[in-house]
């Protein structure tokens, strides 16, 4: 069985993304592809950051990189410049999470990382967040 991606067929791409168990089923299935997929993401707005439309993430251990960002984007609206403060494995109670927890990837969203030493992520701002971002 092939799996196809629904909206690269849409858009008249090939979209095969897998071929899957049973394998003697010419039969198509559909699924979505990890590109479709971050654009429905980026659909969504931000419950952390309502009014960002671009979410930058700079290196904590890059304080100059997290400076010069923060004041290029000072004055554009709807831009965030934030420091990565995630550290390593995280435990909670003084317990190790489970294994099989660590393996899922609980990130919706995953950042697009550049050569200019950040990570970014996208977001439609919120309608109500919108309106306080243009003038009146």
């Amino acid at each position: 069985m092939r799996v196809i991606c629904a909206w690269c067929e849409g858009e008249g791409r090939r979209g095969l993304l897998r071929i899957r168990e049973p394998l003697d089923d010419p039969a198509d299935t559909h699924g979505i592809c990890e590109r479709h997929q971050q654009a429905i993401f980026e659909a969504f707005p931000s419950a952390s950051f309502p009014t960002t439309r671009w979410l930058f993430i700079v290196p904590a251990r890059d304080p100059a990189r997290y400076r010069h960002l923060a004041e290029l984007l000072r004055a554009v609206p709807g831009a965030t410049v934030i420091a990565d403060r995630r550290q390593g494995e995280r435990r909670r109670g003084g317990v190790r999470p489970s294994a099989e927890r660590r393996r899922i990837d609980r990130r919706v969203r995953r950042p697009e990382t550049n050569s200019l030493g950040y990570a970014l992520v996208r977001f439609t701002v919120r309608e109500t967040a919108a309106r306080t971002l243009s003038p009146p």
